[in-house]
């Protein structure tokens, strides 16, 4: 179960965390995407960003692709016309 803030300070604290967040996503869709992300296709950029941002900081490269081709291997294929919704 997940832990959570006991405190009205112990929960403001988060909300700059909160804002980052939501402030990359914003401009990451209107940079990568220029904002033009039809709500079908909501799903994979919030996974392919989710991906991105946990993988931010990370030192190996390497490994991470590694890993990108071993998850991509486990799962089928996804055809255009599931991507848009169809």
């Amino acid at each position: 179960m997940q832990d959570y803030p006991e405190t009205v300070l112990e929960f403001e604290d988060r909300l700059p965390l909160a804002h980052r967040v939501a402030s990359l996503l914003k401009r990451w869709l209107g940079g990568t995407h220029q904002g033009a992300v039809r709500l079908s296709h909501l799903d994979y950029c919030l996974d392919e960003f989710t991906f991105r941002f946990n993988r931010r900081t990370s030192r190996s490269r390497g490994k991470l692709f590694y890993r990108l081709m071993e998850q991509a291997a486990q799962v089928g294929p996804v055809t255009g016309g599931t991507i848009r919704g169809g």
